[in-house]
């Protein structure tokens, strides 16, 4: 690996601190003249019995998905960023995001933040950040909110 990063995956939520991460991810792409990727992954798990009974879940998701990545996308072009793509994908973010996605597109960063939405999950199993620093074969980048650090 070099100095510079040349791909930058950052990992989107909805949560206040993916939107650091995201702010973050904006001013290390610029320096480094990086593409940025934006990722959602949808939780398949958190609605799989719902959706039993409700097939309009899935397709909800992904329509809140994509205009947040969109939103997202839009204002990284705005602060000057040339090569900003998002993708939406499924199943386990903390498999999908360090394993499969991070490899596809040879990323060598990726940030994300300290905590995300899915308090139940990081309680029993471990959070997501803590599964991507461990199995991502590239830098990780785990940013915090100021509430986190005070």
């Amino acid at each position: 690996m070099g100095l510079k990063y040349r791909n930058i995956l950052v990992a989107i939520d909805g949560s206040k601190e993916a939107d650091w991460a995201f702010k973050k991810g904006i001013e290390i792409a610029k320096r480094n003249d990086a593409d940025l990727l934006l990722v959602h992954v949808i939780d398949t798990r958190t609605f799989a019995l719902i959706e039993a009974y409700d097939t309009v879940i899935g397709d909800r998701a992904e329509k809140l998905a994509k205009d947040m990545l969109k939103h997202y996308q839009i204002q990284a072009e705005d602060a000057g960023l040339t090569n900003v793509h998002y993708e939406i994908d499924y199943g386990s973010p903390k498999i999908r995001i360090p394993r499969d996605l991070a490899k596809k597109h040879k990323i060598d960063l990726i940030i994300c933040g300290a905590t995300g939405l899915n308090v139940v999950e990081r309680f029993f199993i471990g959070s997501v950040s803590e599964h991507i620093t461990r199995y991502a074969h590239c830098d990780v980048l785990i940013v915090r909110t100021e509430k986190d650090i005070a």
